[in-house]
């Protein structure tokens, strides 16, 4: 009875773990098509203020999160420079609900798809590519039909890692949006008001277990699909 008691999750952590899984994914079905499109730019172009990019892109990961949800607030905050255009103009804001959730883990998380996917491209032999353009070839066609097919499981080890990543985010997600249940309160923002309330480490300790379980299988996966396109790669260059 008591191991029931203690495994029973309850309706504030069920909405903690559904909220997190929908603004993990909406996180990161958003962001994807502007990480692949950032990461070409870096593996495959040279441009004046390249280095300048790839700073900007990995300054999250080295930036307190308290530092991009400040950031964040005082630009799509309802009285951001931006956001209160957003709500005077399409009556919409990103703060106080889980939308503004989805913004900041998408930021946190877009330096860890990005260098995935970078990756991923500088693996593929341009050769293959340089070979379709002399079948005629146009750049749109050879980028739908050979790059991206080749790093695809790079991209999906990107989307995978930046998913796990942004089911930890803490820390500019209660800056921007705050703690709401129900709206904003993911796992790691229960977690902390739970921590905080006495006679809920039960419930703290079930989070702190599922958490961990999700970020594990993630990464297992992630690193699974790195492999397959390493292993994709050489069977390429092989042939050639």
């Amino acid at each position: 009875m008591i191991l029931n008691q203690y495994l029973t999750l309850s309706n504030t952590e069920i909405d903690a773990i559904n909220l997190s899984i929908k603004v993990a994914l909406t996180a990161m079905t958003l962001s994807l098509p502007f990480a692949i499109f950032v990461a070409w730019l870096l593996a495959r172009k040279q441009f004046y203020g390249k280095s300048f990019l790839n700073g900007l892109v990995h300054l999250p990961l080295v930036l307190p999160p308290v530092v991009i949800g400040y950031l964040l607030l005082v630009s799509m905050g309802r009285n951001g420079f931006i956001g209160k255009y957003l709500l005077k103009w399409f009556d919409f804001s990103f703060g106080f609900s889980w939308y503004g959730a989805a913004l900041a883990s998408a930021i946190v998380a877009f330096p860890l798809i990005v260098r995935s996917i970078r990756l991923a491209l500088e693996q593929i032999d341009q050769r293959i590519e340089q070979a379709a353009y002399t079948l005629g070839a146009s750049n749109i066609r050879t980028f739908f039909t050979i790059t991206l097919p080749l790093s695809l499981p790079g991209i999906l080890a990107g989307f995978i890692l930046g998913f796990a990543r942004s089911l930890g985010e803490f820390g500019a997600t209660i800056t921007f949006v705050s703690n709401i249940p129900n709206m904003t309160q993911t796992i790691p923002l229960a977690m902390y008001s739970l921590i905080e309330t006495p006679g809920s480490e039960g419930a703290a300790a079930r989070l702190c277990m599922i958490a961990i379980a999700i970020s594990l299988v993630s990464l297992i996966i992630s690193e699974y699909l790195a492999r397959q396109t390493q292993k994709r790669l050489g069977q390429i260059d092989a042939r050639n």
